[in-house]
């Protein structure tokens, strides 16, 4: 599935791991982990299928993203869009959700 950065520093984590140190090791391995499945996702449904991503619609003030679970503390947040070449993946943000 195709994605972009919303983040520019997540653009830079993803691509040359600009940042890395900011965040756990293990949040830097399941966001790495996460993208890899992101990318080879034909559809947005596979997301749900996989119950280890903890893919969820949320609510209240981030109505219209999602969220895939990094570990119990860290939340990879998205929006999914339409592009002119079908649905595309907005990464937004890494969030501490204690």
């Amino acid at each position: 599935m195709r994605f972009r950065f919303v983040n520019k520093k997540l653009q830079s984590l993803y691509t040359d791991k600009t940042g890395a140190e900011q965040y756990e090791h293990s949040v830097v391995k399941a966001f790495f982990r996460v993208m890899a499945i992101i990318e080879s996702a034909p559809d947005t449904r596979d997301f749900y299928k996989l119950k280890s991503l903890h893919y969820e619609k949320l609510s209240g003030d981030r109505a219209g993203q999602y969220s895939f679970r990094l570990n119990k503390q860290w939340r990879l947040i998205v929006r999914i869009e339409q592009g002119e070449e079908g649905p595309e993946v907005a990464i937004i943000e890494i969030v501490d959700y204690h």
